[in-house]
């Protein structure tokens, strides 16, 4: 098992499965595929195990804890069989191919790999303009700031070593995860490097993603990660 790819998933019946067929059609290696079902409502499940018919790398577990990404995620993080893991968001929103780039870079030593929006040739397509601004002035400015080596510190499609995780204390409940693991990952001398990839909005289903729920959470990451810079030097 060279790799697992999570895929949180809350009442994503439309998506899926296009999901899915899109990483078994153009990801490559031996792999898993985790899907978290974070308490649906709706066929998801039912989906995801008449799929595992099909493609014998799946699994459906179970987010257990309270409902929300955060714990759908850490359950896919508990859940895996391989030391490489890469999140996948159930909306069709990742390209599936930028993970076969990623898998190459983790095999060169890096820790981390962000897929990154905001770099030369990354791109953002669709989306509300007003997340737009703030996921790009979050991810350049702390690049600017600190010295991340990324411009997109938000973006959830990343690659993580298990030993990164293992090593670091997760304490956000919500989207805002993504951007804490490769904070504390980076202040705890991890290697970190990004990856161009195209990001595409949703096109069925609600996203579940609320900029004014979450800005507090990105705030707090922020400040704390700008006081930490501070404190090194």
């Amino acid at each position: 098992m060279n790799f697992s790819v999570i895929i949180p998933a809350h009442n994503e019946e439309a998506n899926i499965e296009k999901v899915i067929n899109s990483l078994e059609n153009n990801v490559v290696g031996e792999y898993e595929i985790v899907v978290i079902d974070d308490h649906c409502a709706d066929k998801t499940a039912d989906i995801v195990r008449g799929l595992a018919i099909k493609y014998k790398n799946i699994r459906l577990v179970e987010n257990n804890d309270e409902p929300g990404f955060a714990n759908a995620l850490k359950a896919g993080f508990n859940n895996i069989k391989s030391e490489i893991v890469i999140p996948v968001m159930a909306d069709l929103c990742d390209d599936p191919k930028t993970i076969n780039q990623m898998y190459k870079l983790a095999l060169e030593g890096f820790d981390i790999v962000c897929g990154s929006r905001y770099m030369k040739e990354g791109r953002k397509i669709g989306g509300p303009s007003f997340k737009t601004f703030f996921s790009r002035f979050v991810g350049l400015s702390l690049n600017f700031f600190i010295g991340i080596p990324t411009h997109d510190i938000s973006n959830s499609f990343k690659l993580y070593k298990k030993k990164v995780l293992e090593n670091i204390k997760m304490e956000s409940g919500g989207f805002e995860i993504s951007a804490e693991i490769p904070l504390r990952a980076y202040f705890l001398g991890f290697k970190i490097t990004e990856i161009p990839t195209t990001w595409f909005d949703r096109k069925e289903g609600e996203s579940k993603f609320n900029l004014f729920k979450q800005g507090f959470g990105y705030l707090k990451l922020y400040l704390w990660a700008i006081g930490q810079n501070l404190c090194r030097h």
